[in-house]
């Protein structure tokens, strides 16, 4: 195997002889990594990419491994609201830690398909604000946008993991840690990678 970039073997139509390929082959099996911080450029990517693998062949589902400390909100939503609107079902799993809109986002996958690794910790929480650096004037409708766009994501977490409206808003008053059997009893994910 070559060294650097990390790649895999892939035989490509007509060939007789299979071929070293980049990371991207992944991505023409429908698996799909988000292993950082959600931020604008990685959002816009991932987006992009379901509704490329989307449009190319809606037959085949999406496999979206989770390794992130959650990031933007914006950018988490879209990735959520692209989950929701491609006819594939989007297997997600979780590794690692999957925090704040990266949990989100794993309680997106499609219901029964959405998995824990034994050692992942999921954490949910309520969504922050950067109002600290705007002025007194923008920080009063960003603190009402921010409050709106949380009970829209209580309701989705609600919804998505079958507890109650009201046990979901407390438990994002505060960072709440689960383990992968926790996350699971929770209604985060349906299903453990193995027996623990």
């Amino acid at each position: 195997m070559p060294i650097g970039v990390p790649k895999i073997a892939y035989l490509i139509t007509g060939e007789e002889e299979g071929t070293w390929v980049d990371v991207n082959g992944l991505y023409r099996r429908r698996v799909l990594f988000l292993g950082q911080a959600i931020e604008r450029e990685v959002a816009n990517q991932i987006i992009g990419i379901i509704a490329f693998l989307s449009i190319d062949d809606s037959s085949l589902d999406h496999y979206l491994f989770i390794n992130s400390p959650g990031g933007s909100l914006i950018g988490g939503i879209g990735i959520y609201d692209m989950m929701q609107g491609v006819k594939p079902d989007v297997h997600t799993f979780a590794l690692g830690v999957v925090a704040s809109m990266a949990s989100f986002i794993l309680a997106g996958g499609t219901i029964t398909k959405r998995l824990a690794y034994p050692h992942s910790r999921v954490m949910i929480h309520q969504p922050a604000s950067s109002y600290f650096q705007a002025p007194t004037g923008d920080f009063v409708m960003e603190i009402e946008t921010v409050i709106e766009v949380r009970e829209k994501i209580t309701q989705t977490y609600a919804r998505r993991t079958g507890q109650h409206y009201v046990i979901i808003w407390c438990d994002m008053e505060r960072d709440c840690f689960m383990s992968a059997t926790e996350a699971k009893a929770y209604g985060v994910v349906d299903l453990l990678t193995v027996d623990q």
